[in-house]
């Protein structure tokens, strides 16, 4: 089995692997599909298509068995909602509880004793019950969690009904869809990149396990569970979660803002009060350190469904951006936003939203960290000193790296580099007007089809002898001016900006000459365009001046809204064939008689409008009865 060269966790949770000897893997955004591509011989012609196969998750052959493993361990370790099918996980990761473990409760910092929680610099926060555990690194800058839940569940699962076992596919039936993977198999993260003591997590799972009953051999069934206990259990699994500190999900937020307590309590027990001030300063946390401000119960993560209800939004396309040859092509297949790539045991993190911050992780424990005005042009490298267990801070401009020192893990400038590729990629890819990258299978509505994730327009502006300003409900903003020259950038117009304005969001807007070719230009250094920059950040500023600010709400689609566009949709293509057709021959002849009489008789506007409308009617009437009678014909 070839080893990972490159894993890619795209926007829509989506994932693509790339391995050494050339194959490559694309898993659905749900992790229930997968297509994988077998590698070309080296005498195969240039036309030769590579094989491939395409087959659901829980059914993978034994030959992609490992691979399809470690891409779904991967996926769930940076995704909000994992996907464990129960038919490919190994016995020994699974745990048989007799009650559902929904949510977890955090201890309370007045009566817990904190100080026992840090060791080596790093802290630990378990749940009361021992269901769930986060560990916050000694950098903190990202922590980590690990949690029991409940391995995917099929669909067709009533509200109240009990769990039950099947010994012949192995699942579980439950209406609470929870599971994830416990072991990490990433490649090079479980030691370097998570830093999880082997004792913590020794005494962690121990505090999740649960007495099993002992029965003869024969009285099991072919996972190794107990028959006379199937109809009243539950399979769960240990799961492993990655999140940055700066992009907290809220079920994890108390248990955070205890360890990040913890860890100012060990400061200030060490009279390190400095240091305890740079921390502060340097974390970047959206998380208070008072757990008071959240809730002390936590609900988990629910694992997705053994199967997809939208298979037909599963895009099987590589994204072709990590084979370009050539630097200066501006072309991909199919752009995506990136979240998180693995690729030469560096994990390169990507957060995008109105905090847009690049993370580096190189393996060695430390971080380096792009965010805020300086998002793609700095980076701060965040260490900490072996042995005085001091932090150390340097800042590395993108326009002036350092050269590589001979003997060292690895090069900084060739991260910085690949990390500034990939988020002017990403960039190229929020500033497009295609929005296909907001599709996900598992986070549309139903009754939708994913159209209720596909942005709107939200305000058009035409001005004369410039050009036309549109406004869409993503926060994208598209100017057209007259010259040719189109002009794309992200402006929030959310009310708590109105006063004042920052462009957070996106650093650069994308710039289109008439001949076609696309630039990324930084808002602040415009160049040659600043002319038409400032352009548009005067209409989006009198915009929010302005009572026609766009309202940036959500609304809720229903399936007969999505009719009711449909009908209209239909009515104007409707007319549209019956202005363009030639169905009544007389129609033109009609209107001309029409004017010709208005000219001679001069009759008044009012009279105009009654005839045109009479007009349009009896035109209508004709053509649905031609309609009705080529339909009655057609019956007979």
């Amino acid at each position: 089995m070839a080893a990972e060269r490159l894993m890619v966790l795209y926007g829509d949770d989506s994932v693509e692997v790339h391995y050494a000897d050339g194959a490559r893997l694309l898993l659905s955004p749900c992790g229930s599909e997968y297509l994988y591509e077998e590698a070309l011989p080296a005498a195969a012609h240039p036309l030769q298509p590579a094989e491939s196969t395409r087959q659901r998750v829980p059914f993978v052959l034994s030959a992609y068995r490992e691979q399809i493993l470690r891409a779904l361990d991967f996926r769930n370790t940076f995704s909000s909602r994992p996907y464990l099918p129960s038919r490919i996980i190994s016995p020994e990761r699974k745990r048989i509880i007799f009650s559902d473990i929904v949510e977890v409760r955090w201890p309370d910092p007045v009566s817990a004793d904190l100080t026992r929680c840090i060791k080596n610099g790093s802290v630990k926060i378990s749940s009361v019950d021992g269901y769930a555990h986060l560990y916050l690194s000694e950098l903190q800058q990202e922590f980590t969690v690990e949690f029991l839940c409940k391995v995917s569940q099929p669909f067709a699962k009533s509200a109240n009904q009990p769990s039950h076992f099947s010994p012949k596919n192995s699942n579980y039936e439950t209406e609470d869809q929870y599971g994830k993977s416990s072991k990490n198999s990433v490649p090079e993260m479980s030691s370097k990149q998570v830093r999880i003591d082997n004792k913590n997590n020794e005494d962690g799972h121990a505090e999740g396990k649960y007495r099993e009953a002992t029965k003869p051999n024969n009285q099991r069934d072919r996972g190794g569970v107990p028959l006379f206990y199937t109809n009243c259990t539950s399979e769960y699994t240990w799961v492993t979660q990655r999140w940055s500190v700066s992009s907290c999900p809220e079920e994890w937020k108390y248990p955070l803002s205890l360890a990040l307590m913890c860890h100012s309590l060990h400061t200030a027990k060490n009279v390190l009060k400095t240091c305890e001030e740079n921390d502060r300063t340097s974390i970047g946390a959206d998380v208070s350190t008072d757990p008071k401000t959240y809730e002390a119960v936590s609900r988990l993560p629910a694992a997705l469904p053994v199967s997809c209800r939208a298979p037909h939004l599963h895009r099987w396309s590589f994204c072709d951006f990590f084979l370009q040859r050539n630097e200066d092509s501006e072309q991909y297949s199919y752009p995506q936003l990136i979240q998180i790539v693995w690729c030469e045991g560096v994990f390169y993190r990507f957060i995008h939203g109105r905090r847009n911050i690049t993370e580096i992780y190189p393996g060695d424990e430390s971080l380096l960290k792009s965010e805020g005005d300086f998002l793609g042009n700095y980076f701060v490298h965040y260490a900490i000193q072996k042995g005085i267990k001091k932090r150390e801070e340097k800042m590395y401009s993108v326009n002036s790296l350092p050269p590589d020192v001979p003997g060292s893990q690895y090069s900084v400038s060739s991260i910085i580099t690949a990390a500034t590729k990939m988020l002017q990629y990403c960039y190229k890819t929020k500033l497009s007007l295609i929005h296909n990258y907001h599709l996900c299978c598992w986070k549309m509505v139903p009754e939708t089809d994913g159209r209720e994730m596909l942005p709107v327009l939200l305000y058009e502006k035409v001005i004369h002898g410039t050009g036309r300003l549109l406004v869409y409900s993503d926060h994208k903003v598209h100017a057209a001016f007259w010259d040719g020259i189109s002009l794309n950038m992200v402006w929030d117009f959310s009310s708590c900006y109105k006063k004042i304005q920052v462009n957070e969001d996106v650093g650069w807007c994308k710039l289109t000459t008439p001949d076609g070719v696309q630039q990324l230009i930084q808002i602040r250094h415009p160049g040659i365009y600043e002319r038409y920059i400032r352009t548009v950040i005067g209409w989006c500023r009198s915009l929010n001046e302005s009572k026609e600010t766009p309202e940036l709400t959500t609304h809720t689609v229903t399936e007969e809204n999505w009719c009711a566009d449909a009908e209209l949709e239909k009515i104007q293509r409707f007319n549209f064939l019956l202005d363009n057709s030639n169905v009544l021959e007389g129609t033109s002849a009609a209107k001309n008689n029409l004017s010709i009489r208005k000219t001679e008789s001069g009759s008044g506007p009012e009279e105009m409008s009654e005839g045109h409308v009479l007009e349009a009617l009896q035109n209508t009437s004709r053509i649905i009865q031609d309609i009705e009678s080529l339909l009655a014909s057609a019956g007979k």
